[in-house]
């Protein structure tokens, strides 16, 4: 094994481990540190939103399905855009 292969394994090998320290970390509740304010309010509204709001997938993240299943077979229109790769 040259000095090159051997010192690019040991790199990979490095990473590795630090990708697995990356992963490793506390599983208590976060807590806002002392002394910080909380997020403002957006403009019009009474109070902030809960974090369990903020998790929640807005409506443009979950669209609704709005093409419906082929019930029947039919042909194919003539799509002018449909060009091959060029």
């Amino acid at each position: 094994m040259s000095w090159h292969a051997r010192s690019a394994f040991q790199g990979m090998l490095v990473l590795c481990a630090l990708a697995g320290l990356a992963g490793c970390g506390s599983r208590t509740p976060l807590q806002r540190p002392a002394g910080v304010e909380p997020v403002p309010a957006a403009r019009g509204e009474e109070q902030p939103p809960a974090s369990a709001e903020l998790m929640e997938p807005g409506v443009q993240a979950l669209p609704d399905r709005s093409a419906e299943p082929l019930k029947r077979s039919d042909e194919r229109t003539v799509d002018p855009f449909d060009l091959p790769p060029s």
